[in-house]
């Protein structure tokens, strides 16, 4: 079920969040239309709505639909949304996407020349804190008022502070992965009351770990839960994820914690390769819970933003294609994102004829960029569309129904193989290969695509990662863990703003905390290099 009851909640929300700041939060009002932390739980439906408000937060900007009442302030509404936000800086800071817009933060992002006050960063900051700050505020009301509750409201409840927990988790993820050192709050310090301190990328990272570990009993078991919510499945990947980049985040190498998790996902028996890949990014991908292990969810109709899904497909679309037929977008497209150069030469045939995966369109196209700012220069992916498997257009010519996949099963398998690689017990190399083996026979429709023990290396790896999971925001943080997002061990067109790519320096790694932000919380100090 993808539909959010999102006009409820938000309203909901909005009233308690703002009044919770106040001194006394136990006041009834005298208003029975105004709703406050003491008062918005009365209704037991209550809790599952503001859990929607938690999920729909990952996609959406504001009280109002697409635009109207946004929750940031920013010229674009659609900018302020998680998911663009995210997509941007794992994917346009890389040799994975450039943009064409010639938008001042987006130029920067490429270029490698980003600094404390580029508007992408500040958006993306203040995207993630006001998401954690819902979470905390639920589990905070929520926690307060579970022991009162009967069976089975008490059960359900149980599941879903659990599920805020989770989603509180990954955000606190990401807030590592992109600020290392940012500020920190939970549930136990109320709004209003103080200014946060900063914690150090290290002990996030125990932070993080223990509250994913600490969840998992209250978690469904993989696939139980309804669509697009988290379960012990979502929250295994995510560890997955975090244990095989615990060197960058701590100096600790946990690539056998890795491993134990990978194996939890594969042992479960619930997911496996989707026999189609392409399919897996269309309108009806929801319908893929086989690989999809947690999406965002989207929905033409109810899920409306210029910054989810819409973004990520409108903006990849222009020259020659056909938005109305081939995307199902007739509203038409953006003409911003496109493949570098250095990219789409990683598939040895980019006709698609070889490697299912290679979705590109050409027609109209050169290959090689030599002007950031014209669109019909370089390849256009053509990964995500809002059309069905069988063609049929999606629900709206203009909002989409195409969910993103925040954790898919072929990134388990890629996870095991390196941690394997790197180390890590628990896992052998005869079983990586198979793994990684399988992912190419489905790309390839045959056998002729595998490797053998001796190819399996960690510089093939890192290419098999992009050639499978191309614009699903993990880009940046993978040539991060391989030492090639920075330094000039590896270039790409334009990075370092130059046309075949440059050296960077080291501290482009991590995002620099923003300076509006450092103005008002003098308890910050500035990332290195900034």
């Amino acid at each position: 079920m993808k539909r959010y009851k999102i006009l409820i909640i938000q309203a909901v929300v909005m009233v308690l969040v703002t009044t919770s700041c106040t001194k006394d939060l136990n006041t009834k009002p005298i208003d029975p239309l105004v709703s406050t932390s003491t008062t918005v739980f009365d209704d037991p439906a209550s809790y599952k709505q503001f859990l929607a408000k938690l999920y729909g937060s990952l996609a959406l900007t504001g009280q109002k639909g697409q635009a109207g009442l946004p929750e940031i302030q920013a010229s674009d509404e659609g900018t302020t949304a998680f998911l663009r936000e995210y997509w941007a800086a794992q994917e346009v800071t890389t040799d994975e996407c450039i943009n064409a817009w010639g938008d001042g933060g987006l130029v920067e992002y490429h270029g490698g020349i980003w600094s404390d006050n580029n508007l992408y960063v500040k958006l993306m900051y203040e995207r993630l804190f006001i998401n954690i700050a819902y979470c905390n505020e639920y589990i905070r009301d929520v926690q307060a008022k579970l022991g009162s509750l009967q069976s089975p409201l008490k059960d359900d409840v149980t599941h879903y502070l659990a599920e805020a927990r989770f989603l509180r988790a990954y955000y606190y993820y990401i807030a590592m992965d992109l600020f290392g050192n940012p500020p920190f709050a939970t549930e136990a310090d109320l709004p209003g009351t103080f200014t946060p301190k900063q914690i150090a990328r290290a002990d996030l990272f125990k932070y993080v770990e223990s509250e994913l570990v600490a969840i998992q009993g209250d978690l469904y078991d993989p696939g139980a839960n309804e669509y697009a919510r988290a379960d012990k499945a979502a929250d295994w990947a995510l560890l997955s994820r975090l244990y095989l980049n615990a060197q960058v985040y701590t100096g600790t190498q946990r690539n056998s914690d890795c491993i134990t998790y990978c194996n939890k996902i594969i042992s479960a028996n619930k997911y496996a390769l989707h026999s189609s890949y392409p399919n897996l990014f269309l309108a009806d991908n929801n319908g893929y819970r086989d690989e999809i292990i947690m999406p965002i969810a989207e929905d033409g109709v109810n899920t409306q933003s210029y910054g989810d899904m819409t973004f990520v497909i409108h903006a990849a679309v222009g020259g020659s294609e056909d938005a109305t037929n081939m995307f199902g977008i007739a509203s038409g497209g953006w003409a911003g994102n496109r493949m570098t150069t250095t990219f789409v030469n990683k598939f040895a045939d980019p006709s698609g004829n070889t490697d299912k995966r290679a979705i590109f369109y050409t027609a109209g196209q050169t290959l090689n960029i030599t002007n950031p700012t014209i669109f019909t220069q370089g390849y256009l992916c053509a990964k995500f569309k809002n059309v069905t498997s069988a063609g049929v257009p999606g629900s709206n010519g203009t909002f989409v129904d195409t969910d993103f996949p925040l954790f898919r099963f072929s990134e388990i398998y890629l996870n095991y193989a390196e941690a394997v690689l790197r180390g890590g017990s628990g896992g052998d190399a005869g079983t990586a290969l198979s793994y990684i083996n399988k992912i190419r026979e489905r790309a390839y429709g045959n056998t002729t695509g595998d490797i053998n023990a001796s190819q399996l290396t960690l510089n093939f790896l890192i290419d098999e990662r992009g050639r499978e999971l191309y614009w699903e925001a993990l880009r940046r943080t993978d040539l991060i863990r391989f030492g090639l997002f920075t330094g000039g061990s590896y270039l790409w067109d334009f990075k370092g703003n130059t046309q075949n790519g440059t050296a960077t320096d080291a501290h482009l790694n991590i995002f620099p905390i923003p300076a509006s932000d450092r103005q008002i919380n003098t308890n910050l100090k500035q990332n290195p290099g900034y």
